[in-house]
């Protein structure tokens, strides 16, 4: 059974930043693709970004581009999510995601998820 451990959210003000961390158990980040995904109030549950489970190639949403790094460490079994220039809009829960898929950006493709992490922008 895999576990996944998310912490690290918080309050924040615009502009700043934020580091994520998903500890996973029962499986290696290595063998499988992970990714972060966010929900807000009144909002569907959103892709965020991932990070490939051969190659560790990475993938992001638009909105996020630039200002969001996705990364893991195989020794910790720990996913990451830097994020910069924080906006209002990125206030959501920030959930991490675990799938067979090599390619996945929706939730229906990840089997196993973290209980999320409340990540508040002020602006």
């Amino acid at each position: 059974q895999v576990q996944l451990v998310e912490s690290g959210g918080g309050l924040v003000q615009a502009g700043g930043s934020l580091r994520l961390s998903c500890a996973a158990s029962g499986r290696a980040v290595s063998s499988s693709t992970m990714a972060w995904f966010r929900q807000a109030p009144g909002k569907e549950r959103e892709f965020v970004a991932a990070i490939r489970r051969s190659g560790g190639t990475t993938n992001y949403a638009d909105s996020v581009k630039g200002r969001f790094t996705i990364s893991r460490d195989n020794a910790k079994n720990t996913v990451y999510l830097q994020m910069n220039s924080l906006k209002a809009e990125d206030t959501a829960v920030y959930y991490c995601a675990a799938t067979a898929f090599y390619t996945a950006v929706v939730t229906t493709q990840y089997d196993y998820w973290g209980q999320g992490t409340q990540v508040t922008v002020s602006s």
